[in-house]
């Protein structure tokens, strides 16, 4: 289906203008004497991005009192953070060693299509997680029945085939519109609105798209998490005791913490007005969401979890006696 979509969209290119192979990715607006600084920035937090979460998988996957639904979730929403961080970030890093930062029109679609598929699935992911705490805390008797594996595959299913879907009408649309002479995309990655700031032909369809099918994809799934944490309050301020309400509250501190990262920076790149700097705004917030994010997941989601942190223990040891031996 990708394919079939990257030869229409090609095609269609040549049809509008036929001198447009490729993209010049303008990148983030620094001098070249913090082009090294920049570099050397982002590769340690794209090291640090992988390393982290690579190793709570590895901890999740190998210790048995973590499989439980709520790290069955947990590690999904560490591969797709792994996913989403590969798809833009070596590409940049790439850009700032190169004296020409450019993308085929392929290319820019293929970035376009998994940075948009795994933007969704993260979203999902966390209204997921939301969804079992507060199973967890206002329906315990019932956890079991209504978090069973089937169910739990079932919630990590289906957001990835909407998400699929979502991703194949953005592309699908953008070939409608004529692209100018302007190669220059004013970003680090090919994101959807960049791209369509480049069009000669209206685009109205590609803004309703953004507005119906983006905000229901968000705003769904957000709204679903702010209900759950609604019945947890209900719930948790209904328990007699102090400390068994701090204990119910810090079992969801690390998630919310997470919702406010993400959720935050994806509204202030496609919700909040333009402005005379809305394109510095967006790559600042781009880097929040594309960078920040999911490298913090790991310390947001291990720092404060005893069993996260046993496990990882467990883990090491168990790495250790088998480089001894």
């Amino acid at each position: 289906m990708l394919n079939f979509l990257l030869f229409r969209h090609c095609r269609t290119m040549h049809q509008g203008n036929r001198t447009i192979s490729k993209f010049f990715l303008l990148g983030l607006t620094v001098g070249s004497e913090q082009q090294k600084l920049i570099f050397m920035l982002f590769l340690c937090m794209y090291l640090v991005t992988m390393v982290g979460n690579l190793l709570i998988i590895l901890a999740i996957i190998n210790d048995a009192h973590l499989h439980s639904p709520m790290y069955f979730f947990l590690a999904n929403l560490y591969f797709t953070d792994i996913c989403f961080t590969t798809t833009t970030i070596p590409k940049m890093l790439a850009d700032i060693q190169s004296q020409s930062p450019t993308i085929s029109f392929a290319g820019c679609l293929t970035q376009m299509y998994f940075f948009m598929l795994l933007v969704d699935l993260d979203n999902f992911l966390l209204a997921a997680m939301a969804y079992d705490r507060h199973v967890a805390i206002c329906h315990p008797l019932h956890y079991a029945v209504l978090l069973s594996p089937k169910h739990c595959a079932l919630l990590v299913v289906t957001p990835w085939v909407i998400s699929n879907l979502v991703s194949i009408l953005h592309l699908s649309l953008l070939g409608l519109l004529t692209v100018c002479d302007q190669k220059k995309i004013p970003h680090f990655f090919c994101d959807l609105e960049p791209i369509l700031r480049l069009a000669c032909s209206g685009t109205q369809i590609n803004d309703l798209t953004i507005l119906v099918i983006g905000g229901a994809v968000i705003f769904i799934p957000f709204t679903f998490t702010i209900v759950s944490y609604v019945l947890i309050c209900f719930t948790v301020l209904g328990v007699p005791s102090a400390k068994g309400k701090w204990k119910a509250f810090s079992t969801c501190g690390s998630h919310l913490s997470a919702v406010a990262l993400f959720y935050g920076s994806i509204i202030g790149v496609y919700f909040l007005p333009s402005s005379a700097c809305s394109v510095e705004r967006d790559k600042v917030a781009a880097i929040t969401y594309t960078i920040v994010t999911p490298m913090m997941n790991p310390f947001i989601y291990s720092l404060r979890n005893k069993d996260m942190k046993g496990a990882l223990r467990r883990l090491f040891s168990k790495k250790k006696f088998f480089w001894r031996w």
